[in-house]
C-alpha cells in the first residue's frame, strides 16, 4: 500500500489549496481514506475522512464548512479542497488509510506528507 500526497504550498490567509492523494497497492474503493495534519510541536490530528465508496464523509470541527474531501476511485485519488485558510491551518498534511474504517492516529499506512503554510 502506498499513498502519495501532493498539492501543498504557501498561501495567504483566506486563500485556498487543493491537496491530492494518489493511492496504489490496493483497490481504492475498498478502503476509507483520511487526511491528518501535524503542526510543529503538536500531535497529529484528524482532518477529514471519506468512505471507500465516497458516500460518507467525516470532518473535524475546525474543517467543517471550509474543507471538502472527495474521491475518484477510477483514478485511485482522494482530494482535500481547503478554503478560507487560516494561519493555524499551517501543518504537514498526510493522507492515511487503515482499511474500511476511518483511520486513527495509529493507522498503518501513511503518505509522505505535504507542507501547507498559511502566511501573509
Amino acid at each position: 500500500v502506498q499513498l502519495q500526497a501532493s498539492g501543498g504550498g504557501l498561501v495567504r490567509p483566506g486563500g485556498s489549496l487543493s491537496l491530492t492523494c494518489v493511492a496504489s497497492g490496493f483497490t481504492s474503493g475498498q478502503y476509507a481514506i483520511g487526511w491528518f495534519r501535524q503542526a510543529p510541536g503538536k500531535e497529529r490530528k484528524g482532518v477529514a475522512c471519506i468512505s471507500g465508496s465516497g458516500s460518507a464523509t467525516v470532518y473535524a470541527d475546525f474543517a467543517k464548512g471550509r474543507f471538502t474531501i472527495s474521491r475518484d476511485n477510477a483514478k485511485n485519488t482522494v482530494y482535500l479542497q481547503m478554503n478560507s485558510l487560516k494561519p493555524e491551518d499551517t501543518a504537514v498534511y498526510y493522507c492515511v488509510t487503515d482499511g474500511r474504517q476511518c483511520p486513527t492516529a495509529g493507522a498503518t499506512y501513511w503518505g509522505q506528507g505535504t507542507q501547507v503554510t498559511v502566511s501573509s
